[in-house]
């Protein structure tokens, strides 16, 4: 197995605008391979493209992004979601509810066919684990906002743990070590060394490794801005930027020596200071080169190098002559219904363990309806008792529709899973709705129940069993269309912040055209009455509760002598529903508009994608750049450019040439 990429160039519009050409160029040309059982590091200042160079690799980048050239396998040419690639991204997320060794048994389970057996599943989940260093994390919860779980640098190993499970060829990762300290940096790098010399290839940018970290590298890969300023052996790296004229000091990390010597940042704080009269450097410093003049003689040293020629001629040697085209790879190797029976157990699992998902909810919604039931105890049937339940309904509905919105954040969370996992092809948005409908059944039944009950009891609502199923039942069904509601703005929205008060606006919207505020003949026709009473859950919620209350109840009279009022009198003269259908027909368009939004959420998660608008990106984008123009608008002269020079490093034992940083 070899990995070839070749004169790969990545460009992305500079700003968004439909006569502007203007694109700037991530990656120029970039032209190296990989071979197995060794560990390539990818590295270069912040920006210089090294997330880019592994997301060329995987289909990661935005679609505004043109990426040209060659990368192969083998020969053929790489699809997107090949089976060869597993891409561990910087921050891997997962359910903080589920165990280190669930969380891998359940990813084998989606993704590992399903000839495979419950033992062989099982063996290699606990190879995984060995391989990994696992063993004494394996039943300890990963941890959320009210578990402490395990620790960053073996969440690092889990999500590495996690791509192994199917044994690919090529292994990319962008930065495992960010935020581990240096020990736990070391170790899972040391980890990735073993999976390498397994026979896999091994590719992970790296950000400032220390110099043990370094020396663990078979291969180097510097960038900077884009461009290629070293590829070959990583322990030749030093040699070459010393034959170039910028020997590293014998006590300095060749690392932190590579990345000062191409880093163009340093040089532009240095005449921001300055231009500034902010200038913090010594003045006994010795005048040096300037970075970008560093950067641009160690490019060119490296395009007429040997180095660039051997890689060549080593590229055409591992080229076949002809090249195909590998299938495109989407999905997993198990069934459908495998899937959805794994998801749905996950997904239960979640919502049994985290508190904050169902459980504390059901406990709000016991005391809604303690409280409800206490404020129109034994409401009766007296005259006084019309309007009383009609308030008694609309407040029901009110504030069991707006406590659905708890819900939110916990959904974002597995949605964030969800979102991951899809996009390197483990299942698709059918299995997870279908799952999700199937795992969150039981607690909106028992929030239904448990509620639905104390309220029918204490207010003594109509009586008769069907009357008080069908309470529970219109509940139920009002209560799972608005947590799709929430689902389908959390799908929409980037963050829990705007989630919860855009799930709000939307959930109060739908409440309007309803008998909550107004009855239905009072409100304007256009719009409100038709269609938007039609489409509002709510409207068709306390419609149903209204005829299943009051039918067949008789009131007192309002004077007395006078007749009993029916409550048919009540319902199409007081609060305006119409009896030309039961209240059976409303569950039924109910349970129609439960089915219509989730059909919904599943296309949405199918077709719209969670991204930042790039309108904000295009004017914030403009703003910086407008202020960076008014910063260095004025350019400094040869003498003041050279009093903020100072060396790169001191002399200690070595003849290095003074660099500016």
């Amino acid at each position: 197995m070899v990995m070839i990429w070749e004169d790969v160039t990545v460009e992305r519009p500079e700003s968004f605008g439909e006569h502007n050409n203007n694109k700037k160029l991530m990656l120029n040309g970039i032209t190296g391979f990989a071979e197995p059982a060794r560990i390539m590091a990818v590295m270069g200042p912040s920006g210089c493209g090294k997330t880019t160079f592994l997301d060329s690799f995987t289909g990661k980048l935005a679609a505004n992004v043109v990426v040209t050239g060659n990368i192969l396998i083998n020969g053929k040419k790489k699809s997107f979601y090949s089976k060869e690639v597993s891409y561990v991204a910087q921050e891997e997320l997962f359910l903080g509810t589920l165990t280190v060794k669930e969380t891998l048994t359940y990813s084998a389970n989606i993704r590992l066919p399903s000839k495979m057996t419950k033992e062989e599943i099982n063996k290699v989940v606990e190879n995984t684990i060995m391989e990994m260093g696992l063993e004494d994390c394996a039943d300890t919860r990963i941890g959320n906002w009210h578990c402490r779980g395990i620790s960053n640098g073996e969440k690092k190993r889990l999500s590495i743990g996690l791509e192994i499970l199917t044994q690919p060829y090529v292994l990319l990762l962008d930065e495992p070590t960010t935020g581990l300290d240096s020990a736990s940096a070391f170790y899972v790098v040391q980890s990735l060394c073993h999976i390498a010399h397994s026979g896999k290839i091994v590719i992970c940018s790296i950000h400032q490794p220390s110099s043990e970290i370094f020396s663990l590298f078979d291969d180097l890969l510097l960038l900077s801005s884009g461009e290629t300023v070293y590829f070959g052996e990583a322990k030749m790296a030093l040699k070459f930027f010393a034959d170039a004229g910028f020997p590293c000091p014998t006590r300095r990390n060749p690392s932190d020596h590579f990345l000062m010597c191409i880093n163009l940042d340093f040089e532009l704080i240095t005449e921001a200071l300055q231009r500034t009269q902010l200038n913090l450097i010594p003045t006994n410093s010795t005048i040096g080169m300037r970075t970008s003049e560093i950067r641009r003689i160690l490019i060119q040293s490296y395009k007429s190098s040997k180095l660039m020629i051997n890689a060549r001629k080593r590229i055409e040697q591992l080229k076949p002559n002809e090249e195909q085209e590998i299938k495109p790879y989407i999905g997993s190797s198990t069934t459908w219904r495998k899937q959805l029976c794994t998801l749905t157990e996950r997904s239960f699992l979640n919502m049994t363990r985290d508190i904050g998902y169902y459980w504390l909810r059901i406990v709000f919604y016991i005391l809604v309806g303690i409280t409800i039931g206490t404020l129109f105890f034994h409401i009766g049937t007296g005259n006084n008792s019309i309007l009383a339940r009609g308030k008694c309904v609309s407040f029901i509905y009110g504030f069991m529709i707006c406590l659905s919105c708890g819900g939110l954040p916990f959904f974002i969370e597995e949605l964030k899973v969800f979102y991951g996992e899809r996009s390197k092809g483990h299942y698709g948005e059918a299995a997870f709705v279908v799952s999700n409908i199937i795992s969150s059944f039981p607690f909106l039944v028992l929030t239904s129940l448990s509620s639905g009950i104390i309220i029918y009891f204490m207010v003594q609502f109509h009586p008769g069993l069907s009357n008080c199923a069908f309470f529970c039942i219109n509940l139920f069904c009002c209560l799972s269309v608005v947590e799709c509601c929430i689902m389908i703005v959390a799908s929409v929205v980037p963050n829990v912040l705007m989630g919860i008060g855009t799930g709000t606006g939307v959930i109060v919207f739908m409440m309007m055209p309803s008998q909550i505020f107004r009855s239905l003949p009072d409100i304007p026709k256009f719009f409100w009455r038709y269609p938007m009473s039609y489409l509002s859950f709510a409207a068709w919620a306390v419609q149903g509760q209204y005829k299943n209350d009051m039918l067949g109840v008789e009131f007192d009279p309002l004077l007395p002598g006078d007749a009993k009022v029916s409550g048919e009198q009540v319902l199409s003269l007081v609060f305006g529903v119409p009896l030309d259908h039961n209240k059976w027909w409303d569950l039924t368009a109910l349970a129609t508009l439960l089915l219509v939004h989730r059909l919904v959420l599943y296309l949405v998660l199918r077709f719209v994608k969670r991204a930042q608008s790039p309108k904000l990106w295009f004017y914030a984008k403009k703003s910086l750049h407008f202020a960076g123009r008014c910063f260095f608008s004025k350019k400094p002269s040869i003498s003041s450019r050279k009093q903020a020079q100072h060396p790169l490093s001191s002399q200690e034992g070595l003849m290095s040439p003074n660099l500016a940083i």
